[in-house]
């Protein structure tokens, strides 16, 4: 039997393969840790940085996590036997 996992868009609907949905899971708690860090670092950052930079770092760190996500959900575990 040969195990892959298949990215296409028709498999948005069916079931995520288990190590993608970690992969995505990781992905949000990364975000998570990296957005909040830097929101509640804020007073500190902003005197390396501009107001703007450490805006757009979060945003950019959010946006890319959540796409991330997204993108898990188009694996799909196909598995087919294997012909002698």
């Amino acid at each position: 039997m040969i195990k892959d996992k298949r990215f296409t868009l028709k498999n948005y609907w069916s079931p995520t393969p288990k190590s993608m949905r970690k992969l995505g899971d990781a992905m949000v708690a990364a975000t998570a840790i990296i957005a909040t860090g830097g929101a509640w670092q804020y007073d500190t950052l902003r005197d390396v940085f501009t107001p703007k930079e450490i805006r757009w770092a979060i945003a950019i760190t959010i946006a890319a996590c959540a796409i991330g996500k997204f993108l898990t959900n188009f694996f799909k575990d196909n598995e087919e036997e294997k012909k002698p």
